[in-house]
């Protein structure tokens, strides 16, 4: 069972009731990770979501994604800022980032990065 702000007067995002205990939907999570290229048909770079906080994310996934499995975040790696939408891939979740990122943080392939994301409603 989920209550918006409006049939919920103190919450602040989504809840949700499992097991007898109120979760907020949204939620943040930060982690350090590697950053790796995928050759395939659209080549992008990507920073894989560890295993623990995947876990997570899936608890939530079907609540707030807008198809696909993709699930909507803000991310922030230094001074940089975006939105995009995780990706699932092998049971976890990846995390796109952008050519303009990259390049604002002077980042490249296998380079180690702190990744603080915030899943949107």
């Amino acid at each position: 069972m989920i209550f918006k702000k409006k049939e919920r007067p103190w919450a602040h995002k989504a809840w949700i009731l499992l097991a007898g205990f109120w979760y907020t939907v949204g939620m943040k999570i930060e982690f350090n990770g590697k950053i790796w290229y995928w050759r395939g048909p659209a080549p992008h770079y990507f920073v894989s979501v560890p295993v623990e906080q995947s876990g997570e994310l899936r608890v939530i996934a079907g609540l707030v994604t807008y198809g696909w499995g993709m699930i909507p975040v803000i991310v922030r790696i230094g001074g940089t800022e975006w939105q995009t939408s995780l990706f699932p891939k092998d049971g976890g979740y990846i995390v796109p980032i952008r050519l303009n990122v990259r390049n604002a943080e002077n980042l490249a392939e296998g380079d180690e990065v702190n990744l603080k994301l915030e899943v949107q409603l």
